[in-house]
């Protein structure tokens, strides 16, 4: 097991350099050491899981003269036994969509840095926002990168040189002010989902892990929640999708507010109120009328039309966990605690994309400090 240089463990094959470089490396079934450096830990982590599974399950030998549409089967395939099923999703229906019709039919050894700019600039010409260019890239790159990383390609055509920051620019999610979140919570007073709405601006839970809470998550005794799981319903096989947490900072314990806690009263009461509840969904949390979990898209709709009945602009539900990470940030919460609560891997994370600073939190942190200013 190597280790950090604090002394922590941090994989098998995986070590930091002193300069705070991570390194892995292996060696394959030929004898042939393999080794991957990067300044991300989880980078290194992910390459070595990949890296040893195709070592131990897979025959490149006739890998050179595979089509790209052959080559990405193959290394989707790997990777669905080593990233999440998300990740999975998103590079399928990127390839699928985007890069399939451009580059499928090639040849792998064949892909030249001028086809994959011919694809992300297709997608800017159908227009396609600048994030989901990016999101192709990724895919693009990586499917290559295994080629190479397997000594089958010699270079990676998805090379810095070909540029994918072009697109609509994407949205920017900002937090709802406290007058625009007073008119939201006016809006859906009395209505089917007005109790996930207040618990999500109580928690900042994602929508995944509230519709996957299960009532024993829940310790009313020390008002605390437990999150373990996510879910969601995938409308293309019919199903519900039951999964791990977005990350390994995804497993963690909530304490509760006391309002959050008068949520959960009712909607448990609400629950017991339902004509039917079918045996599988009996211990989650959040039910509709029919007596089973609220599709994602539900709730996404449900916000659409209560913005439209007071006239505010619409807004995703992720905007609700955007929401309640600025709020604990004006009410004086360290945004250390903030990033455990919100199960951020990356203080950075929270910081920069979950917590927008208001004007009138400009305005009153300016104050706090405006003697100090005052030298004359």
């Amino acid at each position: 097991m190597g280790k950090d240089l604090k002394g922590k463990e941090i994989g098998d094959g995986i070590y930091q350099q002193k300069n705070g470089t991570y390194c892995a490396r292996f060696v394959d079934r030929f004898g042939k050491r393999k080794s991957k450096r990067s300044k991300k830990l989880q980078e290194v982590r992910q390459w070595i899981a990949d890296a040893t599974y195709i070592n131990e399950h897979s025959d490149l030998d006739q890998a050179a003269d595979m089509l790209v549409d052959a080559w990405f089967d193959y290394w989707i395939s790997i990777k669905k036994q080593t990233v999440r099923p998300n990740t999975v999703r998103n590079y399928t229906e990127r390839y699928e969509i985007n890069i399939k019709k451009v580059i499928g039919n090639k040849l792998l050894t064949e892909v030249k840095p001028v086809h994959c700019q011919k694809i992300f600039t297709n997608m800017a010409d159908e227009g396609y926002k600048s994030s989901t260019i990016f999101q192709a890239r990724i895919a693009l790159y990586n499917m290559f990168e295994f080629a190479k990383e397997n000594d089958v390609i010699i270079s990676n055509p998805c090379k810095k040189s070909v540029k994918s920051d072009m697109g609509k620019p994407s949205t920017k999610k900002e937090a709802l002010t406290i007058d625009i979140q007073k008119k939201f919570l006016d809006a859906v007073l009395g209505y089917s989902y007005e109790n996930q709405y207040r618990f999500v601006l109580q928690t900042g839970l994602r929508t995944g892990e509230l519709i996957g809470l299960r009532w024993d998550d829940i310790d009313f005794k020390n008002k605390t929640m437990k999150i373990e799981r996510t879910m969601e319903y995938r409308y293309k096989t019919g199903e519900w999708r039951i999964g791990p947490p977005k990350s390994k900072a995804g497993y963690r314990t909530i304490p509760l507010t006391d309002e959050a806690i008068r949520i959960l009263e009712e909607q448990r009461a609400k629950n017991r109120s339902l004509k039917l509840v079918p045996i599988e969904w009996s211990n989650t949390v959040f039910l509709c009328k029919k007596g089973t979990p609220v599709k994602n898209s539900t709730y996404d709709t449900g916000l659409f039309k209560y913005c439209d009945r007071v006239g505010i602009p619409r807004f995703s539900m992720h905007v609700l966990r955007h929401t309640f990470a600025t709020r604990c940030i004006e009410g004086g919460m360290k945004p250390k605690t903030l990033q455990k609560i919100l199960g951020h891997s990356n203080i950075g994370i929270t910081m920069n994309l979950y917590v927008h600073i208001t004007e009138d939190e400009k305005q009153r942190e300016i104050d706090l400090v405006a003697d100090a200013l005052k030298v004359v």
